[in-house]
């Protein structure tokens, strides 16, 4: 059952994604600034550090997995969030086993995944032409308030999911070993 807990979370976050411009107060959402949520994204660098042991890639799975229902659910164009978030996580996996495991860490990792993952959707959208946006307007309407607006969900998890997940982990890795 406890292998469940997971990929379920995940899904609540992505249906709730959906409804994050829903819970900013008005003159944040009706502003020129553009606020993406990435709660998978965030939930997923949990798991990359928490739950994943060196040799072990769930995280990885599980952000192919949601990038994929992301863009089947939220966009037009298959494959950008699966692949920004696949190659994001596959980052952040490896980053990890170099670094310690603390919370300035962990919100350095967070800051990165969202940067990256925003930005590389940016530019697949702007290569493909689906956005226009210059760089500028990017950065400064949408990448800025974005890693700001998910940086601030990422820090409210920590006391609830760190001890969480990582206690799930070595529950689930030891029982595999």
């Amino acid at each position: 059952m406890k292998k469940l807990y997971l990929p379920l979370i995940l899904f609540v976050f992505l249906v709730f994604e959906g409804l994050a411009i829903n819970l900013l107060p008005t003159e944040i959402a009706l502003s020129e600034n553009l606020i993406i949520a990435h709660w998978v994204l965030a939930l997923l660098v949990y798991i990359a550090v928490y739950y994943d042991s060196r040799a072990t890639y769930y995280s990885i799975i599980y952000a192919f997995i949601f990038g994929l229902l992301v863009d089947i659910i939220y966009t037009g164009v298959l494959g950008v969030y699966m692949f920004s978030y696949g190659l994001v996580i596959y980052i952040i996996h490896n980053l990890q086993k170099l670094l310690q495991r603390n919370f300035f860490v962990l919100i350095l990792l967070g800051i990165f995944s969202f940067l990256m993952a925003d930005s590389f959707i940016y530019l697949i959208y702007y290569v493909v032409g689906i956005t226009e946006m210059v760089w500028q307007d990017y950065l400064v309407r949408r990448l800025l308030p974005t890693i700001v607006a998910n940086l601030v969900f990422f820090i409210i998890l920590f006391p609830i999911f760190k001890k969480r997940i990582g206690r799930w982990g070595n529950e689930q890795l030891n029982k595999e070993d």
